[in-house]
């Protein structure tokens, strides 16, 4: 494709180094959709007759056809996705081929390729996340009333109906998709046309070609069109965020699976064994899931540092962008299919998240009785301490200090027993977004409509 100012041929290794075809010929479809309209857009310059347009378009859904029945067959000499079709194209319409690129370079190209595939990702992503907010909303739905600890730095804090917590895992994914939502804008801005890096010389209509392959709007400015990956970024710090909220929810049932806490069992379909340990049951689809964070946050910071010395149009270093990309697409939508499924099969022991409950918890019930009486919280909050501090010393629950420790710490806790209530402790929180059973009804409902149909 650019032979023509060389004499000598490449060296074996620099075109190892330089080829990218392993890499974007996963970009086939999308390359021969632009192709396509491409063609068109040269039709309606007047650089196309239409028996010519008819021949490439005809040419190059054959060429689509073959991809689509793996019966390509990719040559050594084709350098990336962009000269391998166009090479199969010659060898079915003849020298016509060499007219489709006229006005077009790989740089507006690929860049456009690349877009049309984003586009296509984001909607599978957003599916994929859809699908673990389901799951999440069918274990909230079954919890009904259940009760466990909330913790805050791992310490048992205040009770909370697991219903809640699952829904706590709900609301950053739904984050996630209206930010990948919000992404799609940028995403959908077409930079065919833009050539190299000055524009075409051919009065292509560009909006024409936009409404063609499903994009919003056009570039403004070819220079910043060929070596914008700004959406490259966008869309990898979304999947980077995706990626750090799967991992917090896996390191919550990682915990709640183990032997110590025991509220959850994962489904043997999504746990392994060990091979020395007969007795093991791990839950290894989360902590994969805890893992690939990693590896998409990685992916962000490949593609920043990438960008952040370039000058102005494009480089070869901007090859690099699309193994990130696919790496990160691919990563996340296993990652969340299989904890989707982990979070669907999974079951939770009622039993031992109401065991795990303890009167401690409620000693912010104690001091909320105090307010309600009168007493400045920070004064409720110091006797309802002293109180804790009692019951420790004594080697009891706090419910079982004498009713005298109660009312000597202040008069109004003449009834403490009416305070050791979990259902109650959860229903007080009555507000929007609380704990209580109508608030996170209220939360399922709302839940519900985001992830229906």
């Amino acid at each position: 494709m650019w032979g023509g100012r060389f004499s000598g041929s490449i060296d074996a290794k620099m075109r190892l180094f330089n080829d990218s075809l392993p890499i974007d010929q996963r970009l086939w479809n999308e390359d021969i959709s632009g192709s396509v309209a491409w063609a068109g857009g040269l039709l309606r310059a007047g650089i196309l007759s239409a028996d010519e347009h008819q021949q490439l378009v005809a040419g190059l859904e054959q060429v689509r056809a073959e991809f689509a029945a793996d019966s390509f067959q990719a040559l050594p000499t084709d350098e990336d996705i962009h000269t391998a079709v166009e090479r199969r194209l010659g060898e079915l319409i003849g020298a016509l081929a060499g007219k489709l690129h006229t006005g077009r370079s790989r740089n507006d190209q690929v860049a456009t390729d690349t877009r049309l595939w984003t586009l296509s990702a984001l909607d599978a992503l957003d599916a994929a996340l859809r699908e673990l907010q389901q799951a999440l909303v069918a274990q909230a739905e079954a919890a009904e009333l259940a009760v466990l600890p909330g913790y805050t730095h791992l310490q048992r804090a205040q009770p909370i109906l697991l219903a809640h917590a699952l829904l706590a895992h709900f609301w950053p994914l739904q984050r996630d998709r209206e930010r990948l939502r919000d992404a799609r804008q940028r995403v959908a801005v077409l930079p065919l046309g833009s050539g190299a890096l000055a524009g075409t010389a051919f009065a292509v209509d560009r909006a024409a070609l936009a409404q063609e392959l499903g994009f919003a709007s056009i570039s403004t400015n070819s220079l910043d069109a060929t070596s914008d990956r700004d959406f490259i970024v966008e869309v990898l710090a979304a999947a980077a965020l995706v990626g750090v909220h799967i991992s917090r929810l896996a390191e919550d049932w990682i915990i709640w699976s183990s032997s110590e806490w025991g509220f959850v069992r994962l489904a043997d379909a999504f746990s392994t064994g060990s091979s020395l340990m007969p007795q093991k049951k791990n839950p290894d689809s989360l902590e994969l899931a805890r893992g690939k964070s990693g590896r998409l946050i990685g992916n962000l910071v490949s593609v920043l540092t990438m960008l952040k010395g370039l000058p102005s149009a494009y480089d070869k270093d901007l090859q690099e962008d699309k193994e990130p990309l696919f790496d990160a697409v691919d990563t996340l939508l296993l990652t969340l299919a299989v904890v989707a499924g982990a979070v669907r099969t999974a079951e939770f022991d009622h039993q031992r998240m109401h065991a795990a409950l303890d009167d401690a918890m409620l000693a912010t019930d104690v001091a909320d009785a105090l307010v309600r009486v009168g007493v400045p919280f920070r004064e409720a909050h110091h006797i309802s301490g002293r109180l804790v501090r009692a019951a420790e010393q004594r080697g009891v629950a706090l419910r079982e200090l004498p009713p005298q420790e109660f009312t000597a710490a202040h008069p109004a806790l003449t009834n403490p027993a009416a305070i050791f209530d979990v259902m109650a402790s959860t229903a007080a929180r009555d507000v929007p977004g609380g704990t209580a059973p109508n608030a996170v009804r209220d939360q399922l409902i709302l839940a519900r409509r985001l992830v229906a149909g």
